[in-house]
Protein backbone atom coordinates (compact mmCIF):
# COMPACT_ATOMS: atom_id res chain seq x y z
CA UNK A 1 0.00 0.00 0.00
CA UNK A 2 1.09 3.76 -0.90
CA UNK A 3 1.37 6.08 2.20
CA UNK A 4 -0.08 9.82 1.11
CA UNK A 5 2.75 11.01 1.92
CA UNK A 6 4.55 8.81 -0.93
CA UNK A 7 6.64 10.66 -3.33
CA UNK A 8 7.78 9.53 -6.45
CA UNK A 9 10.73 11.39 -6.94
CA UNK A 10 11.82 10.68 -3.66
CA UNK A 11 11.59 6.87 -5.48
CA UNK A 12 13.70 8.19 -9.01
CA UNK A 13 16.74 9.54 -6.48
CA UNK A 14 16.74 6.13 -4.94
CA UNK A 15 16.80 4.39 -7.99
CA UNK A 16 20.00 6.40 -8.92
CA UNK A 17 21.49 6.19 -5.51
CA UNK A 18 21.33 2.46 -6.69
CA UNK A 19 22.85 2.63 -10.19
CA UNK A 20 25.50 4.46 -8.66
CA UNK A 21 26.07 1.42 -5.62
CA UNK A 22 26.08 -1.16 -8.15
CA UNK A 23 28.73 1.07 -10.59
CA UNK A 24 30.94 1.37 -7.63
CA UNK A 25 30.52 -2.59 -6.08
CA UNK A 26 33.63 -4.57 -6.62
CA UNK A 27 33.62 -8.13 -7.88
CA UNK A 28 33.86 -11.00 -5.01
CA UNK A 29 36.78 -13.39 -5.59
CA UNK A 30 34.83 -15.94 -7.90
CA UNK A 31 36.17 -17.64 -10.78
CA UNK A 32 34.93 -19.17 -14.38
CA UNK A 33 31.57 -18.98 -15.11
CA UNK A 34 30.23 -17.91 -11.99
CA UNK A 35 32.39 -14.57 -11.95
CA UNK A 36 30.61 -13.90 -15.66
CA UNK A 37 27.05 -14.12 -14.39
CA UNK A 38 28.03 -11.87 -11.41
CA UNK A 39 29.36 -9.48 -14.22
CA UNK A 40 26.35 -9.77 -16.69
CA UNK A 41 23.80 -9.24 -13.05
CA UNK A 42 25.75 -6.13 -12.26
CA UNK A 43 25.07 -4.90 -15.81
CA UNK A 44 21.70 -5.48 -15.99
CA UNK A 45 21.36 -4.06 -12.34
CA UNK A 46 23.06 -0.95 -13.25
CA UNK A 47 21.37 -0.27 -16.57
CA UNK A 48 17.59 -0.89 -14.82
CA UNK A 49 18.76 1.60 -11.80
CA UNK A 50 20.04 4.16 -14.20
CA UNK A 51 17.12 3.77 -16.82
CA UNK A 52 14.34 4.28 -13.60
CA UNK A 53 16.99 7.08 -12.16
CA UNK A 54 16.25 8.86 -15.38
CA UNK A 55 12.53 8.60 -15.16
CA UNK A 56 9.76 11.36 -15.36
CA UNK A 57 7.57 10.28 -12.46
CA UNK A 58 4.03 11.50 -11.92
CA UNK A 59 1.46 10.54 -9.75
CA UNK A 60 -2.16 11.54 -10.54
CA UNK A 61 -4.95 9.98 -8.98
CA UNK A 62 -3.26 7.28 -7.15
CA UNK A 63 -1.43 6.15 -10.80
CA UNK A 64 2.40 6.45 -11.11
CA UNK A 65 3.37 6.80 -14.18
CA UNK A 66 6.98 6.68 -15.02
CA UNK A 67 8.47 8.23 -18.12
CA UNK A 68 11.40 6.61 -20.25
CA UNK A 69 13.11 8.13 -22.98
CA UNK A 70 14.81 5.75 -24.81
CA UNK A 71 15.12 7.27 -28.26
CA UNK A 72 19.00 7.93 -28.56
CA UNK A 73 19.88 11.48 -28.43
CA UNK A 74 19.65 13.85 -31.12
CA UNK A 75 22.77 14.80 -33.52
CA UNK A 76 23.58 18.69 -34.07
Amino acid sequence: MVTATFDPNDMILRFRERADAVRRRGVPPVEGPERQRFIEASRLDFQDYAMLGDAVATLEDGILRLEIDLRPPKQD
